[in-house]
């Protein structure tokens, strides 16, 4: 089968890195027992545990929509909310499966442009209403990076985590990306996470080089009780949990989850750099990890397609460009040459 070229549509496009392969074939060999009972889920939750240096409950699940829709679902009663960014992936992107796995509990939406809860947007949606006729706020969550790729820095995660407290609220973490975000911000995992009040994590695995895979590590264990049955009733028991678990293990102890990660980064920040200062493009966001967001005149975004790049407008109207991790510079610039020429060519061509 002949060889794709390299998209930046998404980062869920790359394929599986070396790491992740290597551990799932190692963990191929002979016979485990079954349900997560294996040496490899073991020696994962020990790493887990040794990354964030706290003694976490540490659970995993096969995708991202899994790993927050149980983490929020156990955090809820069905007449609880859950206070949320308007572009929060738990909003936009999951078909409706936080509130479907909590059996109800509701999506409260703050307003945030850049797609960052600000305290001050949490208090008010928590204080709208305080009656009985009204869904009982229970739970915030933030994304990190946001939608829009921007980070939340570890003085905003605080504040968040300050008002959580104040208003009897938790506070959870969408991680998809949380590898980007720890190599952006410079700080530990454990700096990002517990010790700025976050409860519970949901770390991918999937956009970091994995094939499959995320990790529901609750911080506060007191709320872990009886995860396990959850994921087992939604199916997300995995029989030969080794498989999930393996990758985790080689990547977090290689320390290649956060290799890969800055790779990606480093990537998105000089394609920006190559592309704002042309004619017709403009950044809509701030590039802080993997992300780069550019309003584009239609018939450069249609130039672009027309000449084989792949991109999505889902957020604002703009392109999104996603960097994996093993983008690939020569094709980056192969990307950067085209917008060159289409920003740049007489105007004749665009009328």
């Amino acid at each position: 089968m002949q060889q794709q070229p390299q998209q930046f549509a998404s980062d869920n496009y790359a394929g599986v890195c070396p790491e992740a392969c290597e551990a799932m074939d190692e963990a191929n060999h002979g016979h485990e027992p079954a349900y997560g009972g294996d040496s490899w889920t073991s020696r994962a939750s020990d790493a887990f545990r040794n990354l964030f240096d706290t003694s976490c409950e540490v659970f995993l699940v096969f995708n991202g929509t899994a790993a927050n829709s149980l983490a929020l679902a156990s955090l809820c009663q069905s007449y609880h909310s859950v206070i949320c960014s308007e572009t929060a992936h738990v909003e936009t992107d999951e078909c409706g499966a936080p509130e479907f796995f909590s059996n109800g509990s509701k999506l409260l939406i703050a307003p945030s442009p850049n797609g960052k809860l600000t305290p001050e947007a949490i208090r008010t949606v928590a204080l709208k209403r305080t009656d009985i006729h009204y869904p009982k706020p229970r739970v915030v969550t933030i994304t990190q990076p946001t939608e829009t790729g921007e980070l939340y820095q570890l003085e905003e995660i605080r504040a968040i985590s300050d008002i959580c407290r104040e208003l009897g609220l938790k506070l959870h973490m969408d991680g998809a990306r949380f590898a980007n975000a720890c190599a952006s911000l410079g700080c530990t995992p454990a700096e990002i996470t517990w010790k700025s009040g976050v409860d519970v994590l949901c770390f991918g695995g999937t956009k970091n080089g994995m094939a499959i895979g995320e990790a529901v590590i609750f911080f506060d264990t007191r709320l872990a009780e009886d995860f396990d049955y959850r994921c087992k009733q939604a199916g997300q028991l995995a029989s030969k949990m080794r498989f999930l678990a393996a990758p985790w293990v080689r990547m977090l102890e290689s320390g290649a989850w956060l290799r890969y990660a800055a790779h990606a980064n480093t990537c998105a920040t000089e394609f920006a750099r190559k592309v704002r200062d042309l004619p017709l493009v403009e950044l809509m966001f701030k590039v802080e990890a993997n992300a780069v967001f550019l309003k584009l005149p239609s018939d450069v975004a249609e130039g672009l397609r027309a000449r084989g790049w792949m991109f999505y407008t889902f957020i604002g109207g703009g392109a999104r460009f996603m960097f994996a991790w093993d983008a690939e510079p020569e094709r980056m610039n192969a990307l950067v040459g085209d917008l060159h020429d289409l920003c740049l060519a007489p105007a004749t061509w665009r009328t």
